[in-house]
């Protein structure tokens, strides 16, 4: 028994080591092939060359966010057509003659056809089957797929073959049955008629000779469309005009005409455009009202080879790639700053120089390399010593920055100046196809060569040979890295699968690391953990080892093809980088894989536990420390400081750990809060979400910065002239009897609203303020942007911010919201009292900033969702989006740091810290954390009855927690019992030697709880959790049986009880599941009835999923009283996963997101759900006693 209770722990304490997604760029749309992108319902797609994307219309907050990347094609995917009979189907296919049925709610192939006799270029459902997909290759003929039914199979199409020209693209008529069009490569048209004669058209001829509408929506050239009718009806807007013959008194309201533009009089039909662009750019295009719905600038198109962050700036990241161009992106926005002009065939491989330089050096397939000045936005030079050759590698040296090494297929490894003198040539027995300078000798470079060696030259000396040769790959060597904290210490990544560790000063080889089961290609050391290394390959992993042993930490299976490139900055050294020929970039953060370094700082630990030198950190199982540039520049900067210096530790730290995404936002809102000089804000902080009181200063100077006024533009309506003439003449009548408000209305009659509003201050205020509003809602009911100045100008801020969110805008909604309560929107005063809409303003303001933070939420940012409460001083609900968020460690931080108004939360924050770290050899660290929340010692109690030791240790630990030892509490807890202190007798009898009789006392006390009528869960809940730390060898032993499925149960139904009252809504239904089949299955005497059960849980779907009834004053008042309250939704929750795809034993769907392993190794659940679970019930859904530790 004890084994496999070893082993459990082993298994539990592994599963916490994990590397987080944090960040996706998504590829841009291949300009290959013309059939590449498609739409239906609300989802649309496209196609990069080797993955489909799909983006899916978010209904609460109106925008397109990236729900799967679909990736089963090994070679460039050629068309792709959504079915138009069902939403869920598409098909796409590839260069590799297949062609594959896709459903995008389950994220599976469904059917697949390998040989389609040619690459298909186009393919298209057919108009008289759900079941089947028609595609044609270049000059036909078309074939049709019935892929299921009755009789499948390929047949071909009578007519359609022997083409004169090459087909790009075909489509059937959406109406008249059986009707299909061809597009070709010339130019030409091929329309087929069923049963009719072959024609091609060269000239359409439509009732007008010029197109209804031509939109210009970019400067790079379009490159494919699809056009859909819109399926998202906006609100529904409708005017009722009174009939003629009814009597139109003086003041009877005109109806308008709709705002027309000159085109619109046409009318277009409604409908979106899916748009790609020959720059990769995607968008989203609504033609009715003539703005993207979505639109992403730029994107790489094809494999990614390199990436490497700017040295100066740990936000920028460049990225070389197949498709000929090096782009620059904003690691915060994840949005594209800057892209080198292009046209270089492949870059294989990219290096910054040095410093803040501002430039890159390139390396291409056959163009040589070049230097790009980023700023300036062009080449500035090339460099052309291997001829056509591919040039695979390219490194700046960073000791001396006027050095540049090349390396090549033809052998050189060539060293020269930025300026071309060459320098050294060093000749290789094959392809080079990497290099590396030292980071310690300014004059050591090594090198890995096709013939499976490592080499390492020395520049001071005039031979061109090696001065070490390595041998020992089994195939050849693609990248070398030398480590960055250990002199001498380099590995290579070879195509045999392994990644070897070199030592030079001992000629050896020290490791080999075997894992991945393809080619080795991207590499790269940690900058602060001595023995971090990280390798992408092949296989479409990247793994983490400890090179100490060898042994692997983690494997990340999120990449949809081979991993090409990996690196980190060293301000930021757990956010690493990766690209692929999946053709996006991800972001990942490695923090907690050394968990424990931030919360030694945290806990305010001795420096030795937290900075240390390479060779204590090279101990083999000892626990990591930091030991490069960045912490130890942290520690130096804070030994010069007096004052605060805990929470610049604390602040800066925790930086250094944080992944890009708002944590310098949240602690410039820190340090706001707590009263810093606004002149020692960064450069950065007005681009962020800003604390209210500066939100309108800064905008306020950008506006003037920009002086650039916006004219708005008024439509002008065209009605028919006859009807126009007339109202006009009558208008004018009117104007000269001096009845204004008549001619003001009939001007609106006419659209003429400008002439209208400009006027009508001569009825009254009154007047022109309801005809303004009129207009407004006119313009907004329209989706007008024009509504906006009038609702300003009548001050009417609600209708505005109502406006904003309704659209999904919820950062323009914001501005809105400040600016009213600055009081500079304010209604126009028709009178002299002055009126106080301050408070309204405020309480706006404060909504607004809680949608806006919703929203941030919901796309997996948490730390920005804490920046918009802060930004109105709700550090409780920041404190709380943080941990909804599992963003442990940084709350705490920022909880210490905030003090008073934070301690509830820092205290809760603090608890669950502690529960994480309750697992060897952490305990010690969980006691210190404990004993930093005031009021611990039931926490402490709980840690000791938990903690799994010899007597002699528990009684150890029992002492640094300042508890009895075993022996007292067994004395003590009789004493208890005497006295009818019951949870004291629990808490002690927990403590002793035989913690099993706690169990008897405290289900006995639940039970005759239960048993009566006027129990609350807050009466139950304490003793429940106290007993549920028992220690787990004795919970799970066969004396026990009954007390823990009595235990299991009871925690089961009060969880319920508290996922209800937190809405953690997705697990209520598992909670009673488990409750049910534990109660089925198990010999209990519990009084609680399965039938009882299933009744609370209907009751709890009806009330919360249709809102039909109403909930009453006291469960409100439950509510209210929560601070918690919402599911959780951990960062990367919302980024697609390309391989590892796992089904949740809780609802049997694909989980988004991370993922949480239970104790089988079998049985997944969303990590989600595993924090929520743990939150009210400790033990493991699986029902085996064990406690489950996602945090």
């Amino acid at each position: 028994r004890v084994t496999t209770l070893d082993l459990l722990f082993v298994c539990l304490q592994v599963r916490m080591a994990k590397v987080k997604q944090v960040g996706l760029l998504a590829a841009g749309c291949q300009p290959w092939n013309k059939d590449v992108c498609a739409a239906s319902g609300d989802r649309f797609a496209y196609c990069a060359t080797l993955a489909i994307y799909i983006y899916q219309l978010d209904q609460q907050y109106n925008e397109f966010k990236l729900r799967s990347i679909m990736s089963e094609h090994k070679k460039t995917i050629t068309a792709i057509s959504w079915c138009p009979d069902n939403p869920d189907l598409f098909a796409s296919a590839s260069a590799d003659n297949l062609l594959i049925v896709w459903n995008v709610a389950e994220k599976k192939a469904v059917a697949r056809l390998d040989n389609t006799k040619g690459v298909p270029v186009s393919v298209s459902w057919c108009w008289n089957s759900a079941d089947g997909v028609a595609f044609v290759s270049q000059r036909g003929p078309l074939y049709i797929w019935v892929y299921r039914g009755p009789d499948p199979g390929v047949t071909v199409h009578k007519e359609a073959h022997s083409f004169l020209s090459d087909i790009c693209l075909f489509r059937w008529h959406p109406t008249k049955k059986g009707k299909l069009v061809f597009g070709h490569t010339d130019g030409s048209l091929s329309v087929f008629q069923p049963d009719s004669q072959v024609g091609v058209l060269r000239v359409w001829n439509v009732s007008r000779s010029t197109p209804l509408d031509s939109f210009k929506l970019k400067k790079t050239g379009f490159h494919a469309l699809h056009v859909l009718n819109s399926p998202l009806a906006k609100k529904g807007t409708s005017s009722c005009s009174p009939s003629k013959s009814q009597y139109t008194s003086s003041t009877s309201e005109a109806v308008p005409p709709p705002t027309l533009s000159q085109n619109r009089s046409f009318s277009l039909p409604p409908g979106h455009a899916v748009c790609c662009f020959m720059d990769g750019g995607v968008g989203l295009y609504d033609m009715g009202a003539k703005k993207w719905d979505f639109l992403r600038d730029l994107g790489h198109v094809e494999t990614i080879f390199d990436c490497k962050f700017k040295p100066d700036d740990p936000n920028l990241l460049a990225t070389a790639s197949f498709d000929g161009t090096i782009k620059i992106w904003d690691t915060n926005t994840l949005t594209a700053v800057y892209t080198s002009p292009g046209n270089e065939g492949v870059v294989y491989s990219l290096s910054w120089a040095p410093g803040d330089l501002n430039c890159i050096a390139g390396a291409t397939s056959r163009n040589g390399a070049f230097i790009w000045d980023v700023r300036k936005g062009k080449i500035i030079t090339r460099f052309n010593e291997h001829g056509k050759n591919g040039i695979f590698c390219i490194s700046w040296s960073h000791k001396d920055s006027k050095r540049i090494a090349t390396c090549s297929g033809d052998g050189f490894c060539i060293i020269r100046t930025i300026d071309g003198k060459i320098l050294h040539k060093y000749k290789h027995p094959a392809a080079v196809f990497g290099c590396d300078w030292s980071q310690n000798n300014k004059d050591m470079i090594a090198t890995g060569c096709e013939d499976k060696n490592v080499r390492v030259y020395y520049l001071a000396t005039s031979s061109d040979q090696p001065l070490k040769v390595f041998t020992g790959h089994l195939a050849k060597v693609f990248h070398v890295r030398w480590s960055p904290l250990r002199e001498g210490i380099l590995c290579s990544g070879s195509d045999d699968g392994t990644v070897r560790i070199w030592d030079y000063t001992q000629d050896a080889c020290i490791n080999v690391l075997s894992g991945h089961t393809a080619p080795v290609r991207g590499l790269m050391w940690n900058t602060e953990v001595p023995y971090l290394l990280i390798s992408g390959s092949w296989d479409y992993t990247i793994r983490v080892w400890d090179t100490r042993d060898g042994t692997c930490l983690d494997t990340v299976y999120d990449h949809g093809a081979d991993v090409y490139g990996l690196t980190c900055h060293q301000s930021r050294p757990f956010t690493i980088a990766s690209c692929s020929r999946d053709s996006t970039v991800r972001l990942w953060s490695l923090t907690p894989l050394i968990s424990p370094l931030l919360l030694n700082v945290l806990a305010d630990q001795p420096w030795e536990k937290i900075i240390g030198n390479t060779d204590t950190a090279m101990v083999p199982g000892s626990p990591p420390l930091l030991c490069g540039k960045v912490s130890r520049d942290i520690k130096q900067e804070l030994d010069k400081l007096s004052f605060d210096i805990r929470a610049k530790k604390l602040r800066w730290f925790s930086e250094c750990f944080s992944p890009p995404g708002g944590s310098s936002n949240l602690w410039d809102l820190v340090s706001v809060i707590n009263g810093q000089d606004d002149s020692l804000l960064p450069a950065s902080y007005s681009k962020g979400v800003m604390h209210m009181k500066h939100l309108l200063k800064f905008k306020t100077s950008e506006a003037q910065e920009l002086t650039i006024v916006k004219m708005s533009k008024f439509g002008g309506g065209i009605g028919a002239p006859s009807k126009e003439e007339r109202l006009k003449e009558a208008a004018d009548i009117h104007l000269r009897l001096g009845q204004t408000q008549r001619y003001c209305e009939l001007m609106v009659e006419l659209g003429q609203w400008e002439k209208a509003l400009s006027v009508a201050p001569g009825v009254s205020m009154k007047y022109w303020k309801k005809l303004m509003q009129r207009r407004a809602d006119q313009l907004m009911a329209e989706d007008n942007d024009d509504a906006i100045p009038y609702c300003v100008a009548t001050g009417d801020i609600k209708k505005l911010v109502t406006f904003f969110s309704g659209r999904g805008q919820l950062l323009e909604a914001l501005l809105i919201a400040q600016g009213a309560c600055e009081g500079n929107i304010r209604a126009p005063q028709s009178s002299a009292a002055n009126h106080t809409t301050n408070d309204v303003d405020n309480n706006l303001l404060h909504k607004v900033c809680k949608d806006l933070a919703e929203w941030y939420f919901q796309d997996g940012c948490s730390v920005l969702a804490a920046c918009c409460h802060l930004a109105v001083d709700d550090v409780e609900l920041a404190m709380s989006s943080l941990m909804r968020g599992n963003e442990l460690e940084l709350a705490a931080c920022v909880g210490i740091v905030l003090g008073e108004g934070a301690n509830q939360s820092t205290a809760y924050c603090l608890q669950l810290l502690a529960r994480k770290y309750m697992t060897n050899p952490t305990w010690e660290l969980s006691a210190d954390l404990l004993r930093m929340i005031p009021d611990n010692h039931v926490l402490l109690a709980k840690l000791c009855a938990f903690y799994p030791g010899t007597a002699a240790e528990i009684n150890q630990l029992h002492e640094r927690c300042g508890l009895p030892s075993l022996e007292e509490c067994k004395v003590l807890a009789e004493e208890a019992v005497n006295e009818g202190d019951l949870f004291s007798a629990v808490k002690l009898r927990l403590l002793s030697p035989e913690p099993e009789v706690a169990l008897q006392i405290g289900i006995n006390h639940v039970k005759e709880q239960l048993a009566g009528s006027d129990w609350t869960v807050d009466d139950i809940q304490p003793i429940l959790d106290l007993m549920s730390y028992i220690r787990t060898d004795r919970l799970i032993t066969t004396k026990t049986t009954e007390a823990r499925s009595e235990l299991l149960i009871l925690c089961g139904y009060i969880g319920a009880l508290l996922a209800i009252r937190r809405q953690y809504s997705s697990i209520v239904p598992a909670l009673y599941e488990y409750t049910s089949q534990l109660l089925k299955r198990r010999e209990v005497c519990v009084p609680l009835k399965i039938e009882q059960l299933s009744v609370e849980l209907d009751a709890w779907r009806a009330c919360t999923q249709a809102n039909s009834i109403p909930p009453s004053e006291c469960q409100r008042e439950e509510f209210s009283a929560l601070l918690l309250c919402g599911a959780d939704y951990v960062t990367g929750s919302n980024l697609p996963s390309h391989s590892d795809l796992q089904l949740s034993c809780f609802t049997g769907q694909r989980i988004q997101g991370p993922v949480f392993l239970l104790e089988d190794n079998k049985s997944a659940i969303s990590l989600n759900d595993a924090l929520m679970w743990a939150k009210v019930n400790p033990f493991s859904p699986l029902g085996t006693g064990l406690r489950i530790n996602p945090f």
